[in-house]
């Protein structure tokens, strides 16, 4: 039995273990897709300055020698942790899961008729973000509806602290990425324009255009792994209000017997 102070999560055994499976399939795809051609770029690296520039975007991806390679392979860890996240939640934050049909009005039944051990074990077979809600209500019953009303307030206010916890880290990937990506093109210009002095400016200017494009390639890297997570973060924010809207709803409308029954007294 779930004490009140107890956080109810929505049984996720099924998806936790779909989850893990998605997460090494998406990781295997980056590999494939990546590393092939990071050893198809070390092997293209220039013996001289005849040497053919890398072709393709993953050639030029990883043709920033150790320092590029390095901001590259944190930008992947980065996607690959977004991907992650983004499938959980989609498999996770569903209305079913959160807001199970036919939960309020069956607690509320069963608080009409007097029933709590009724109202508590419906709760009990549902846990969810509702249940964890009502359950906390029904355990304030005796004090009255002001402390109800508080509990539900606080609950509600917990929960959604705690899924939003969860979101919390596409917002930073999607923040630190460009910055990491930016970090990458700051180091290849500054590298670039070493190479000019250092060849007393006979750097011809396709040589200092390889340099920079190679430069530029973070930044697109970094751009590429914030935009989606920026957009599943706004996305999946929206959602998670418009639960705890309709929670805090269908919990008023639960014990609205109640707090009539406080304005009249």
């Amino acid at each position: 039995m779930h004490s009140p102070d107890q956080t109810i999560n929505p049984p996720r055994r099924t998806k936790a273990t779909l989850i893990n499976t998605i997460t090494p399939i998406i990781f295997c795809a980056l590999a494939t897709l990546l590393f092939p051609s990071a050893a198809m770029a070390q092997d293209a690296v220039p013996q001289n300055a005849a040497a053919e520039a890398p072709a393709g975007f993953f050639a030029i991806l990883f043709s920033g020698g150790i320092t590029g390679f390095i901001i590259v392979m944190i930008l992947i860890a980065l996607s690959i942790y977004s991907a992650y996240l983004i499938v959980e939640q989609i498999l996770t934050v569903q209305r079913k899961d959160l807001l199970p049909p036919g939960l309020g009005e069956t607690v509320q039944q069963a608080l009409g008729t007097g029933d709590l051990r009724g109202a508590r074990q419906a709760c009990e077979e549902n846990p969810s973000l509702l249940s964890f809600v009502l359950m906390h209500g029904i355990a304030e019953l005796e004090f009255g509806w002001n402390a109800v009303e508080k509990t539900l307030e606080d609950s509600l206010a917990e929960q959604a602290a705690r899924m939003f916890r969860k979101i919390e880290y596409l917002s930073v990937i999607g923040n630190i990425a460009p910055m990491i990506g930016l970090l990458g093109t700051v180091i290849g210009m500054i590298l670039a324009f070493q190479n000019v002095a250092s060849t007393q400016g006979t750097a011809s200017a396709p040589q200092l255009a390889e340099g920079i494009y190679q430069a530029l390639i973070t930044t697109v890297g970094g751009l590429i792994v914030a935009i989606p997570s920026i957009g599943a973060f706004a996305i999946f924010r929206n959602r998670i209000d418009q639960f705890i809207a309709e929670a805090a709803h269908i919990a008023q409308h639960v014990f609205t017997p109640l707090r009539r029954r406080a304005k009249k007294g």
